[in-house]
C-alpha cells in the first residue's frame, strides 16, 4: 500500500501524481499495490509522520488487505520508520529505500553494483539504532556504561563505516579509469542524453546509433552510462552517451555515489534533455532533471530539449504549448523515427561553428511564429509583403537550425535560405 501526506496546504493533485509514480516504482520492484492512503496535515508528526488516528486507520487497512509493505512517498526518519512498523505491524519503506532497492536489483556491472552498495550503506547507517535494543534490557544499573546491545551496535557501525570507506576507494579508482578512457576519446564532440527516468533515452540512443542497449517501458531500465559513436553527415562523428535517468527526490546518496557516471553529463559539450511529452507531469520532470543537473555541475552545459514520444495522442495535444514553453526544443519519436533527421541537423549545426544569418519567409497569419523568432534569435530586419513576413535573423548555427525545425513543426515556415 502506498501512503502520502500533503503538508502545509500543499497541492493535493500533485501529491496524488507522486503517489501514482510511487506505485510505478513498486511495480518495477516486483510489488503489487493494493491500495493508497493520503492525509493532509499542517505539519508532519515527528514520531510517525501521520496523525495517531490515521496511523490506526492505516494499520486496520493493512491487516484487512493483508499488506506486507507500507510504502511512504516522503522520506522517513529512522524513528518514524521504527514507530510505524511497531504500530502497523508490517514492514515500512520510504521512497528513498524503494529507489535504492530498485537500483540494487537493476545493477549489472561492477561499477553500478559498487555505487548502489555505497548508497545503501550510507542510507542504512543512521537506521542501525534500535536493531539491538533487545540486548540493552538484559544489562543495566548504576556504574554500567552500556550493555551488549550498545557494544553490538558500535560493532555494526564500525563494520558499515569500514565498508563505506572501502567502496569509496573503489569508486575513486573507477573514476581514474574513466578519466583514462575519456582521454582516448580524442577531439570528438560529446553529446549526453539526460532526462527523467523512462523518457526514452535508451530508445533514442538505439535509434540514432543502432546501439542495441536495453530499452524497456519501465523505470530505471538501465543504470550504466553507455557511449556509442554517432555517425553524422559529411563524415562528421560525435560521441553519444546514455546516462542514468533522474526521478523526483532522487536519493542524495545515489547522486553522490553515481557521481562518476553522472559526470558524463557535466563533461559533455551538449546535453540532449529527453522529455516524455505524453506524460502529464512533463513540466515537473523537466524541473527535476535540471535541479539534479545543477547539483552535479552540469547546469551550464548547453542544452537542447527533445520532446519524445510525439507519436502518441497525449503528446500531440500538448505539443504547441510545450514548444512555446521551451524555446529551441525539438519534437521527435524515437520509436517511429519522427524528426530524428532534424535532431541530427541541429546537433551538426551546434558543432559547425560561429553565428550566421538566415532569411526566413513566414505566413503572416501566424503571428505566434514571429513572436517565437523574436524570443529565440536576434532579428536584423522585418518586413511584410503580400501576406508573407520576411525576416533576417542572426544566431549560432545550432540555435538557427533548432528554430527552423520548430517553425517547420508548427507549419509556419514558407522558406529559408542563408543571408
Amino acid at each position: 500500500m502506498v501512503v502520502g501526506v500533503v503538508l502545509g496546504g500543499g497541492d493535493r493533485d500533485l501529491a496524488t501524481e507522486h503517489l501514482e509514480e510511487l506505485a510505478l516504482l513498486a511495480d518495477t520492484d516486483g510489488m503489487e499495490v493494493v491500495g493508497s492512503l493520503m492525509q493532509a496535515r499542517s505539519r508532519a508528526e515527528p514520531a510517525t509522520l501521520l496523525g495517531r488516528g490515521k496511523v490506526a486507520e492505516l494499520a486496520e487497512l493493512a491487516q484487512k488487505e493483508r499488506v506486507q509493505w507500507l510504502l511512504f512517498d516522503e522520506e522517513l526518519t529512522p524513528t518514524q520508520q521504527k514507530n510505524l512498523e511497531k504500530q502497523a505491524k508490517v514492514q515500512v519503506m520510504d521512497r528513498t529505500g524503494l529507489i535504492l532497492d530498485i537500483f540494487a536489483m537493476r545493477a549489472r556491472t561492477k561499477e553500478a553494483k559498487t555505487q548502489v552498495e555505497l548508497a545503501q550503506l550510507e542510507y542504512m547507517l543512521p537506521r542501525l539504532t534500535g536493531l539491538w535494543t533487545h540486548f540493552s534490557r538484559q544489562k543495566g544499573g548504576i556504574g554500567l556504561r552500556g550493555g551488549e546491545g550498545e557494544s553490538q551496535l558500535e560493532i555494526d557501525r564500525r563494520i558499515v563505516k569500514t565498508r563505506i570507506a572501502a567502496l569509496k576507494r573503489e569508486l575513486a579508482q573507477i573514476s581514474k579509469q574513466h578519466d583514462i578512457r575519456k582521454q582516448s576519446h580524442g577531439g570528438f564532440f560529446r553529446v549526453a542524453l539526460v532526462g527523467y527516468t523512462n523518457a526514452g533515452k535508451s530508445s533514442l540512443l538505439n535509434s540514432l546509433t543502432r546501439a542495441g542497449v536495453l530499452a524497456e517501458n519501465r523505470l530505471f531500465a538501465t543504470l550504466d552510462a553507455t557511449t556509442r559513436l554517432w555517425a553524422l553527415s559529411e563524415g562528421r562523428q560525435a560521441l553519444l552517451t546514455d546516462t542514468v535517468g533522474f526521478i523526483r527526490k532522487l536519493p542524495h546518496q545515489l547522486v553522490a555515489s553515481f557521481r562518476s557516471t553522472l559526470s558524463e553529463a557535466a563533461e559533455a559539450d551538449l546535453l540532449l534533455h529527453v522529455v516524455d511529452l505524453s506524460h502529464p507531469a512533463w513540466p515537473e520532470q523537466i524541473d527535476e532533471t535540471r535541479r539534479v543537473l545543477t547539483e552535479i555541475g552540469a547546469g551550464d552545459v548547453p542544452e537542447i530539449v527533445v520532446f519524445n514520444k510525439v507519436d502518441r495522442a497525449e503528446a500531440q495535444a500538448a505539443l504547441e504549448g510545450a514548444l512555446a514553453d521551451e524555446p529551441g526544443a525539438l519534437a521527435v519519436s524515437a520509436a517511429t523515427g519522427i524528426n530524428l533527421q532534424a535532431l541530427r541537423e541541429v546537433v551538426e549545426a551546434q558543432i559547425a561553428g560561429p553565428p550566421r544569418e538566415e532569411l526566413l519567409a513566414l505566413d503572416a497569419a501566424r503571428p505566434e511564429a514571429v513572436s517565437l523568432i523574436y524570443r529565440r534569435a536576434r532579428v536584423v530586419s522585418h518586413e511584410q509583403v503580400d501576406g508573407v513576413v520576411h525576416m533576417k535573423v542572426q544566431g549560432s548555427p545550432g540555435e538557427l537550425a533548432s528554430l527552423v525545425a520548430t517553425l517547420r513543426e508548427l507549419g509556419a515556415l514558407l522558406a529559408e535560405r542563408p543571408a
